[in-house]
C-alpha cells in the first residue's frame, strides 16, 4: 500500500496522495455523524489500517512489527493472528473516536493494531527480551532489556501523552495516542482469552 502512496505521489503529485489519504482515513467527526466521503465510513476502520503519512510512519510501526509480530504470530498461527491484528486495529479506531468523537483529523496507520501486537507479546511472553541500541557520541552499545520493562514504560507514555492531549483545539495533524491506548487494551484482552483457551485445550 506505501509503494502505491508513493507511486500516486510521483504521477499525481502532493495533492494526489493527500486526496487518497482523505479518502481512506479514518474521520471521527464523519464517523459519529454517520457520513462518508468516497468510501462508506465503516470501511475506513479497515482502510486507514494500511495507509501511513509518510516514510517515517510506516518505517516505526514495521519495526515495532518485526521485532514483536512474528513472535505473537509464531504462537497464534497466521490466520488467528490476523484476525487479532484487526480486531486490536478495530479497538484502537473505537478508543480514539471516543476521546475526541467530534475531530475532523485523518486517522491513518497501524500503529493501534500494533499496540494489540504489543499487549500479546506481554501478555503470552512474559519473560522476552530485545535489543536495544542506546547512542551517546562517541559511545554506542546494544544491550537486551526485559520486553515487560520496554513495552510497559511505552505504555504509559501513551497513557500520559493520551491524558495531555485532551482537550487540545489544534486542528494540526498528531499523534493517535488513544488509538495506541485502545489498541493495547484490546491486544491485552484478546491474548487473556487465548492463552486461557490454550490453557484448557492443554490440560
Amino acid at each position: 500500500v506505501f509503494v502505491y502512496q508513493v507511486f500516486v505521489l510521483l504521477t499525481r503529485g502532493e495533492e494526489g496522495l493527500m486526496a487518497l489519504i482523505q479518502a481512506v482515513s479514518l474521520v471521527p467527526g464523519l464517523v459519529t455523524s454517520g457520513q462518508s466521503v468516497v468510501l462508506p465510513y465503516y470501511l475506513t476502520f479497515f482502510t486507514a489500517m494500511f495507509v501511513h503519512a509518510g516514510l517515517l510512519h510506516i518505517a516505526s510501526n514495521m519495526i515495532f512489527l518485526a521485532v514483536f509480530g512474528d513472535n505473537v504470530e509464531d504462537l497464534m498461527g497466521p490466520v488467528l493472528y490476523a484476525a487479532f491484528y484487526l480486531l486490536c486495529g478495530l479497538a484502537a479506531s473505537l478508543v480514539q473516536i471516543a476521546a475526541d468523537p467530534t475531530s475532523m483529523i485523518p486517522n491513518v496507520g497501524a500503529s493501534g493494531a500494533i499496540a494489540g501486537v504489543l499487549a500479546g507479546y506481554l501478555l503470552l511472553l512474559p519473560t522476552g527480551t530485545v535489543r536495544i541500541l542506546f547512542f551517546l557520541p562517541p559511545f554506542s552499545r546494544i544491550a537486551r532489556i526485559p520486553a515487560l520493562f520496554f513495552i510497559s514504560l511505552w505504555f504509559i507514555i501513551q497513557i500520559l501523552s493520551g491524558v495531555m492531549s485532551l482537550g487540545s483545539t489544534s486542528e494540526s495533524g498528531g499523534v493517535a495516542y488513544w488509538a495506541h491506548v485502545g489498541g493495547f487494551l484490546a491486544g491485552l484482552a484478546l491474548a487473556f482469552v487465548y492463552r486461557e483457551i490454550m490453557k484448557r485445550r492443554l490440560s
